[in-house]
């Protein structure tokens, strides 16, 4: 059994903060994961103090400490911040959480640590090359890995298609509200992955989020020249992915 410490993975969420003891051999939970309300207000100093409390109560897990923030980071920083407080832009999470904690933190966008986990455990596990994984809920969330190594906070879900933000069109917020057929959505689907195809030639694509589980629905409708596969690790992947991106020092 190894000596490292094992780490720890937090996926802060605009409506539920969760968390869970990682086993980065398994990339799986290593003990049950305790969810807690996000605080009505989600100021950096509110969620610090959830983040303290949920520590707490894993005393035995003295690992580094991954974190989730729905928005865009840079070393550590907070630049934009989608269903959370405002206030968390420009803040240094690292440095807010690590002084609260005690522990070493490293912070990541969400998407970002779902590919990360995905690419090491999940459908991408043994791919070489580009990965494009993406998440298809409220919005589009992306994550680009390459040969293993994650390219932050690509934004994919913003590309212009057609004269739309591609989101608007294409996450499955979008076919619900419009009540689409499983066809029309899987139409504005393959134009949106084309245009993926156009500008990076991936070797996969890697379609997570809720629908995923009903892959089978839509998935073999799209006509692409790139393989796309639904994603494995599910609504584990945000804190396996934090936990693993942790516990390779951040970016």
């Amino acid at each position: 059994m190894s000596s490292t410490p094992q780490p720890f993975g937090i996926d802060f969420g605009g409506t539920g903060i969760k968390g869970a003891p990682v086993d980065l051999d398994a990339g799986d939970f290593a003990a049950e994961r305790v969810r807690i309300r996000t605080p009505e207000r989600s100021t950096p100093e509110n969620v610090r103090d959830v983040f303290v409390e949920l520590l707490a109560r894993f005393p035995d897990c003295t690992g580094a400490v991954g974190v989730t923030v729905p928005g865009v980071v840079r070393h550590g920083t907070v630049h934009s911040a989608a269903n959370i407080d405002k206030s968390w832009v420009g803040t240094d999470a690292d440095r807010l959480l690590t002084e609260a904690t005690g522990r070493e933190v490293h912070v990541v966008n969400d998407a970002d640590a779902a590919g990360l986990a995905e690419v090491r455990y999940g459908a991408a596990r043994g791919r070489s090359g580009l990965v494009i994984v993406t998440t298809l809920g409220t919005g589009i969330g992306s994550a680009m890995v390459f040969d293993g190594v994650l390219v932050p906070n690509a934004e994919l879900g913003h590309l212009e298609v057609d004269g739309h933000d591609a989101e608007s069109r294409a996450a499955n917020s979008a076919r619900e509200r419009e009540g689409l057929s499983w066809e029309h959505w899987a139409t504005r689907l393959t134009r949106y992955y084309r245009t993926l195809e156009m500008l990076f030639s991936p070797e996969l694509f890697v379609v997570g989020g809720g629908v995923s589980k009903e892959a089978d629905q839509f998935l073999p409708l799209l006509d692409l020249d790139t393989e796309i596969v639904p994603a494995t690790l599910l609504n584990r992947a945000g804190v396996v992915g934090a936990a693993l991106y942790a516990s390779e020092g951040g970016g």
